[in-house]
């Protein structure tokens, strides 16, 4: 039997049929998943993936988008669009979480005594999963990174109330959205928390990600190949001047974001019977 999410799991992708590694890990672990594309690349992603799970991407997401800025089409729209629209094609199939996931991720690991021990299935997310269905306010989870996590150091199962990166589970009634051309992801964490939601960032489960300008394609195609990181720093303060600042730090800007107003911020419990299951979903994970 097959353990994995019971929630959909989307992946937008640009200019990376050839080298998305995400899709790979997952098809590797049992995972379903939905690769979310532009139509100009949607017969290369065809050829390269099991066409069944290649979405395309409506334009009007991308025409409608909040880029945050004055700049129209002079530059992509980033991945934004592609999240919105797998949140909403997601609440169209009665879903009420969603998985969307960079397209760059290359391991998913358990941390266990201070060991870094790769998965071989898609248990973890079904975990991460049960986890969240406990809580009334809790908004959106994830697996913190690889490279943050230090095997020589004592570290809680999870963090609460800070920015979920690059696989993020979300409760699709949470009424923020994806905004802005760069760092979207911390905009939304920031977001929600604002709105008096709270998140969870596991540090029993991670990540091993590229690291940021590293792969073709993408975001680092689109813009950190010709401007670096200092735009996309330069927005994450200007969207929340009250939580980020700018810093330089290895020889590039970078944002530096305080959460620390939010750290007291509790979890709610439901009841054993307030528990919610997903009528689309539950069919499929008792098929398994």
């Amino acid at each position: 039997m097959t353990i994995g999410p019971q929630f959909p799991v989307y992946i937008p992708s640009k200019s990376r049929a050839a080298i998305a590694t995400t899709p790979r890990v997952l098809d590797v672990l049992g995972v379903d998943y939905r690769l979310v594309v532009e139509e100009a690349q949607a017969d290369e992603y065809r050829r390269a993936f099991d066409p069944d799970r290649v979405l395309v991407l409506d334009p009007t997401f991308q025409r409608d988008y909040d880029t945050f800025d004055d700049l129209g089409d002079t530059k992509s729209r980033g991945p934004g669009p592609a999240r919105n629209f797998a949140w909403e094609h997601a609440r169209s199939e009665g879903a009420t979480w969603h998985w969307v996931m960079d397209d760059n991720i290359r391991l998913f690991a358990r941390f266990d005594q201070n060991r870094r021990i790769p998965v071989g299935d898609g248990a973890m997310f079904a975990a991460m999963e049960t986890f969240a269905l406990r809580y009334r306010n809790l908004a959106m989870v994830g697996p913190e990174y690889w490279m943050f996590q230090r095997s020589r150091e004592r570290v809680r199962p999870f963090r609460l109330n800070t920015r979920i990166f690059s696989c993020n589970l979300i409760r699709n009634d949470v009424r923020q959205r994806w905004r802005g051309r760069y760092n979207e992801d911390l905009d939304l964490s920031i977001s929600v928390l604002k709105a008096g939601w709270t998140t969870v960032l596991f540090q029993t489960f991670l990540q091993w990600k590229t690291p940021t300008q590293v792969m073709p394609g993408g975001n680092t195609e689109a813009f950190y190949a010709e401007e670096g990181t200092t735009a996309k720093s330069r927005m994450a303060v200007a969207m929340h001047p009250d939580v980020c600042r700018l810093a330089y730090r290895w020889g590039r800007a970078h944002h530096v974001a305080d959460f620390a107003r939010w750290k007291d911020r509790p979890l709610v419990r439901r009841s054993a019977e307030e528990i919610p299951t997903d009528p689309i979903y539950r069919e499929k994970r008792e098929a398994r």
